[in-house]
């Protein structure tokens, strides 16, 4: 124990004996000694209690055991979503509370899936920065926007995570454990926004800082980012050699998660190592450490991560060919991850799901459930994830219509124009050159998008859109004039102008302004709408 906690424990002790709440000490964001669920806490005064509490609890929690974290809250946590009993405490520990209480609620309600438990750990965190501003708290104040960036990149807002993860760096000077916790998660960010070099550099830059650190878990993440990061590179440049180191740190980070007694991390890693494997085409193998990975998922009953291992699972039946059976996997994975709120997971496995079902020759089905995939990604603005969906599109069904095809390639080429993977640059030449020959007009930024998503069913909603059609075709040839294009459809100006306004808002920016003209028919000034 450090110090500083020392120091704070010292101070809860000496306040007045108000109830206290689960607490985050500033250099334990995340604890790794195991400890019993059970704690002999009557000598205690309640804010060197709760501090207690939440230091086994947090422990609890790396171990993956949910159910312990929650018992050993007692009487200061009222449940997911319900808000913490702050009166009397001192401003420091009831910030202490609200970000405790944030990180458990997005662990539990991740790990459980509770639709809205992100939002109200952003809630919760939020909040606990302001308490921490007010005391002053610099130190805590950054701690706290590190895991309120984490909450923005499980929902997949992968730009908003970057920046607060960047300006917490900035104050989180001292080479420490905390220091290290978030460049591990701002590699996590990067990895996921597909920008490998950025995460390798973070990695190389601070190795210093890792092998200082004198903590199993950190230790064991940095080496499975690492890890992660060079089976991306070695795919796209080709290295084996990459593959195999790759290997040599899975192994070091499931030995130090070993040491820290952290089965959930252990169940990570052994699926990234499914992954080395399988791209390796050592499918047998793969799937002995798929199958070690889900014992230990499905004994912590941590869905989110179970699900990632189905998704991994499905990869590994495509490439072996078992379409059918990779197509159900994948399916299921899609459904935990929408239960859980994810959407960049969504997109993912959404992808997998449309790469089995394409080469299982269904090329309609494909079709719709790659436009799903965009959907979702652009739903939390995760551009390299419709990106990723797009280009797979092109690549994996072939019969598409030359407007489509169009449409999939110059978002594809936008989406993922940062991206510094290889292999996807290589694989948008590829596509390039699939679509070529049916180059029409360059089509807006915003048709292409909308000839990407899924279209709406139902016969009212065809009509809609049969409708709004018409209406833009008629606006086109009127030059954005609603009179004009009201008579080319056979309608009133009031009646177009109220259509448009009622259910195709979006056409607004089509028709030409609205210009006021003083009418005819009053003089006494009152003025009508025109259109110009």
């Amino acid at each position: 124990m450090t110090n500083f906690l020392q120091d704070r424990t010292a101070k809860a002790n000496i306040l007045p004996r108000k109830q206290g709440f689960l607490l985050l000490t500033a250099n334990r964001i995340y604890p790794l000694k195991i400890a019993s669920p059970k704690l002999h806490t009557a000598h205690l005064q309640p804010n060197a209690e709760a501090l207690l509490r939440c230091e086994r609890a947090l422990e609890q929690k790396d171990k993956g055991d949910h159910e312990g974290a929650q018992n050993l809250m007692g009487r200061y946590w009222q449940g997911l979503g319900k808000r913490p009993n702050l009166q009397g405490l001192h401003p420091s520990i009831a910030a202490e509370v609200l970000l405790t209480l944030g990180i458990l609620t997005g662990w539990i309600g991740s790990k459980t899936q509770v639709e809205d438990a992100p939002e109200t750990a952003k809630n919760l965190i939020s909040e606990s920065i302001h308490y921490f501003e007010s005391v002053g708290d610099q130190t805590k104040v950054a701690a706290a926007r590190v895991e309120l960036a984490y909450c923005y990149w499980w929902k997949g807002e992968v730009n908003e995570a970057r920046i607060m993860l960047r300006e917490a760096l900035e104050k989180l000077t001292t080479q420490g454990t905390v220091r290290a916790r978030a460049l591990l998660k701002l590699t996590t960010v990067e990895h996921s926004a597909a920008r490998f070099s950025d995460a390798l550099r973070i990695l190389t830059d601070n190795a210093l800082l890792f092998l200082k650190v004198n903590d199993h878990s950190t230790k064991g993440q940095y080496h499975n980012q690492l890890a992660m990061t060079l089976e991306e590179i070695a795919v796209a440049e080709k290295r084996n050699d990459y593959l195999q180191r790759a290997i040599t740190e899975y192994e070091a980070a499931d030995q130090q998660f070993k040491l820290a007694r952290n089965p959930v991390f252990r169940a990570s890693v052994k699926n990234n190592l499914g992954v080395v494997l399988f791209k390796l085409s050592r499918f047998k193998e793969a799937h002995k450490y798929l199958d070690e990975a889900k014992r230990l998922t499905i004994r912590f009953r941590d869905k989110a991560r179970t699900a990632q291992i189905d998704g991994t699972r499905a990869q590994v039946l495509i490439a072996e060919g078992k379409l059918s059976e990779a197509e159900a996997v994948a399916r299921r994975t899609v459904s935990a991850f929408e239960r859980g709120g994810h959407l960049c997971l969504v997109a993912d496995a959404l992808i997998t799901q449309g790469i089995a079902v394409a080469r299982a020759e269904r090329s309609e089905r494909a079709h719709l459930i790659f436009q799903k995939a965009i959907e979702a990604a652009l739903k939390v603005n995760a551009l390299n994830k419709a990106g990723l969906a797009a280009l797979t599109l092109i690549e994996e069904v072939p019969d598409l219509s030359p407007t489509t095809l169009q449409a999939a390639f110059q978002r594809a080429r936008e989406w993922l124009k940062d991206s510094q993977s290889q292999d996807v640059l290589q694989r948008l030449n590829k596509a390039a050159g699939k679509f070529v020959s049916s180059i029409q007009a360059e089509l807006s930024e915003e048709d292409a998008t909308e000839i990407l998503l899924a279209k709406r069913s139902g016969f009212h909603e065809q009509i809609l859109d049969y409708e709004r059609g018409l209406i833009k075709q008629a606006l086109i040839q009127a030059n954005g004039r609603v009179t004009q294009a009201a008579s080319l459809l056979g309608l009133s100006y009031q009646a177009l102008s109220y259509i448009i306004e009622s259910r195709h808002k979006d056409l607004l920016k089509d028709r030409s302004p609205v210009r006021r003209r003083r009418s005819r028919k009053e003089p006494t000034g009152k003025l009508n709408e025109e259109s110009g």
